[in-house]
C-alpha cells in the first residue's frame, strides 16, 4: 500500500472521528437541554464540557485534514497564533470545568443537605462566565506577549498544530518572559485545579467509605465515576505530553501521537464515557427516541 493511499485512509479516519465527535457532543447538549429530568448543575456543566470538546476539535482537526490530504500546509503567523489561542483557551476551560464539576460532586456527596443552596442556578452561571472570562483575559495576555517575539527561524513547525514549544522554537528573541508567563499560567490553570480535584475526591472517598452498605457505596460512587474517568484520561495525557523530557527524537514522535490522542480522540471519548456510564442520560435518550418514533408513526 503506497503512502498516498495511507494518507487517504488517515484522512477518512480523521473525518469520521471529527464528525462523530461533533455529533456525539451535540447529542449530549441536546439531550440535557430537552430533558427536564437532566436540568441539574451536574448536567449543565456537562453541556459546557461538550461545548469545549466541540471547540477543541474544530480548532485542530480541520487544519489537520488539510495537512493530511495535501501532505503539508501553510499558515500565516496571525493564523498560527489564533489557532494557538483557541487551542489553549479550550484546553484551559476544560481544566476549570473539570474542577468545578469535582466541586459539584463534593457538595452533592459530602454535603447533600446544603447542595441545592450552594450549587444553585446563580452559582452555575457565575462559575461558567467567570471561567470563560478568566481564560479569555489570561490567554489574550499570553498571545500578545508572544506576538512581540521576532520569528526568524526556518518557519517550519514539526507538529500538526501550533503548540507553544514549536512556536518558541522559531523565535530568535529572548523567550524568558514568555516562559515565565506560561509557567504562572500553568500554575493557575492546571496545577491549582488538579490540587482542588484531588482534595475533593479525597473527601468524596472518605465519605463513601463511611456508607455502611455496599449497594449504597456503589450507587454513590457511580455518580462521579464518569467524571473521574474523564479527569484521569485528561490529566494523564496532559502530564505525559508536557511534563516528561522532550530531547529524544523517539520521545518527540511518541508525544506527537499522544497529542493526536489528546486533541482528537479524547473529545470523542468524553460523550461516550458520560453516556455509557450514566443511566439518566441513557434513559433520557431512550425517551426522546421513543417520542420521535411515536411522532413518525402518527405521521
Amino acid at each position: 500500500m503506497d503512502l498516498h493511499r495511507l494518507n487517504y485512509l488517515f484522512f477518512l479516519l480523521l473525518m469520521i472521528i471529527y464528525c462523530v465527535t461533533v455529533c456525539g457532543n451535540l447529542l449530549i447538549i441536546l439531550v440535557v437541554s430537552y430533558s427536564r429530568s437532566l436540568h441539574s448543575p451536574m448536567y449543565f456543566f456537562l453541556t459546557q464540557l461538550s461545548l469545549s470538546d466541540i471547540l477543541l476539535s474544530t480548532t485542530i482537526v480541520p487544519n489537520m485534514l488539510h495537512f493530511v490530504l495535501y501532505e503539508g500546509t501553510s499558515m500565516s503567523l496571525i493564523s498560527c497564533l489564533t489557532q494557538f489561542y483557541c487551542f489553549v483557551a479550550t484546553e484551559s476551560i476544560e481544566c476549570l470545568l473539570l474542577t468545578v464539576m469535582s466541586y459539584d460532586r463534593y457538595q452533592a456527596i459530602c454535603n447533600p443537605l446544603r447542595y441545592t443552596t450552594v450549587i444553585d442556578q446563580r452559582f452555575c452561571i457565575k462559575a461558567i462566565v467567570l471561567c470563560w472570562l478568566v481564560i479569555f483575559i489570561m490567554e489574550l495576555m499570553t498571545v500578545l506577549t508572544m506576538e512581540q517575539l521576532d520569528f526568524c527561524g526556518p518557519n517550519m513547525i514539526d507538529h500538526f498544530f501550533c503548540d507553544l514549544e514549536p512556536l518558541l522554537g522559531l523565535s530568535c528573541s529572548d523567550t524568558f518572559i514568555m516562559k515565565l508567563e506560561t509557567l504562572l499560567f500553568v500554575i493557575f490553570i492546571a496545577i491549582c485545579p488538579v490540587i482542588v480535584i484531588i482534595v475533593s475526591y479525597m473527601y468524596i472517598i472518605f465519605t463513601i467509605l463511611k456508607i455502611p452498605s455496599v449497594t449504597g457505596r456503589q450507587k454513590t460512587f457511580s455518580t462521579c465515576s464518569a467524571h473521574l474517568t474523564v479527569v484521569s484520561l485528561y490529566y494523564g495525557s496532559l502530564i505525559t505530553i508536557y511534563v516528561f523530557p522532550r530531547q529524544q527524537n523517539d520521545m518527540n514522535n511518541a508525544k506527537k501521537i499522544l497529542s493526536l490522542f489528546y486533541n482528537v480522540v479524547t473529545p470523542l471519548l468524553n460523550p461516550m464515557i458520560y453516556s455509557l456510564r450514566n443511566k439518566d442520560i441513557k434513559q433520557a435518550l431512550e425517551r426522546i427516541l421513543q417520542q420521535m418514533s411515536n411522532k413518525f408513526h402518527m405521521c
